[in-house]
């Protein structure tokens, strides 16, 4: 582990973690409770030109996963909101990047990477679900480019995007090319975002359902040669899907942050709270079972960054997100129950990690899917 944490990860995580505490933490809990987009957050990432970390320094980033799953663990440590903030951004950014031509990644990447342009990723529609395979979203060969119709949801970070990068079903393509991707611009005419859904978690980061009627996109909006440009991109999801165990590595140390200070401080039949056997058995778990899920998250990081690639990484990657956000969940449960009746009040942040852990669940594929990913591979070669 301790050779995974070159210097210049270590500078990382200390100026990420200053950040983090010196101001973000003021502002965490009003971002949850009010549930609005946090711009003042957005425009400290883009001062610290977090935005393009996991990308090459062509675009000002330093072409690290495991640096952008420290910079994710320390701002989630504080705030989940914050650190999906960076998240939302890389998912476009990254999708351009690795199927976009030179004009689409000449026209969106150098706004991505300063942040004055904002982009979203859509797949997922109420009938599929994880299964990309059912997208019913169709795109229809006209003369210039394509028309889509259809309908979305959940797309994050949709009402604040200039752009989104969306998936629909390409008319007269069979088989699994026929999903195609599409960046569709905000202003696009027969294009429309929905009202934002209401969240038990992840609350400042907007999800909303996108409408698409006949909505126009010309030829050089597809990512990638018809057919292929869905693999492409895909590819290069499973090289940065350790970032998505990072955020339950950061829910889950903030939960013990938390933890640790409330029973320090407390007093119960004549003696602190932090003295009794049972609490501190619990709180010894909830340190191994984190520091476990840090281990799988910095272990399939380093294998993207050494260049692992296919199905070696698509297991490690599943077995990262899924052991971390399951860790998450178990350490942010057992820091409520630490809290008693504090631990269900508005008052105390804990069951703000309570609930944000349950959304990492179910987000960036379920722990079912993440186990059927790694069942796959052990009992079927994958």
């Amino acid at each position: 582990m301790v050779d995974l944490l070159i210097d210049d990860h270590n500078e990382l995580r200390e100026m990420v973690r200053r950040v983090a505490v010196e101001r973000v933490s003021e502002r965490a809990d009003d971002i949850d409770r009010l549930g609005e987009y946090p711009h003042d957050m957005f425009e400290l990432l883009r001062e610290l030109e977090l935005f393009t970390l996991p990308f090459d320094k062509k675009y000002g980033g330093i072409g690290s996963i495991l640096g952008a799953c420290i910079a994710i663990e320390e701002l989630g440590r504080i705030c989940y909101n914050t650190a999906y903030l960076l998240v939302v951004q890389w998912v476009p950014f990254g999708a351009i990047l690795a199927g976009g031509s030179a004009y689409q990644q000449d026209k969106y990447l150098p706004g991505l990477a300063d942040g004055s342009l904002r982009g979203a990723f859509s797949t997922t529609e109420s009938q599929s679900g994880s299964d990309v395979s059912g997208i019913r979203t169709r795109a229809i060969p006209v003369d210039g480019g394509y028309k889509i119709s259809g309908e979305k949801i959940w797309c994050t970070n949709s009402s604040v995007a200039d752009f989104i990068v969306v998936a629909a079903r390409v008319a007269g393509i069979s088989g699994r090319g026929a999903i195609n991707f599409f960046i569709v611009d905000r202003e696009t005419k027969g294009f429309s975002i929905g009202s934002p859904e209401k969240k038990m978690g992840a609350r400042g980061i907007p999800s909303c359902p996108l409408y698409f009627d006949e909505a126009f996109v010309p030829t050089d909006a597809m990512l990638g040669e018809p057919g292929k440009g869905f693999q492409i991109v895909m590819e290069a999801f499973n090289i940065s899907r350790p970032i998505i165990g990072a955020r339950g590595v950061g829910l889950s140390q903030g939960a013990i942050d938390h933890a640790l200070a409330f029973v320090k401080n407390r007093q119960a039949f004549g003696e602190d709270i932090a003295n009794f056997q049972g609490v501190r058995w619990m709180l010894a778990d909830m340190h191994i079972q984190t520091e476990a899920a840090r281990g799988l998250v910095y272990k399939a990081a380093a294998a993207a960054d050494a260049g692992v690639t296919g199905k070696a990484l698509a297991k490690q990657a599943a077995v990262a997100k899924c052991h971390a956000s399951d860790t998450a969940m178990k350490v942010a449960t057992d820091a409520v129950q630490l809290f008693g009746a504090a631990g269900i009040s508005g008052d105390y942040p804990i069951n703000r990690y309570f609930r944000d852990a349950k959304v990492l669940q179910i987000v960036e594929g379920t722990q079912q899917v993440q186990r059927n990913i790694i069942s796959r591979y052990l009992v079927d070669g994958y």
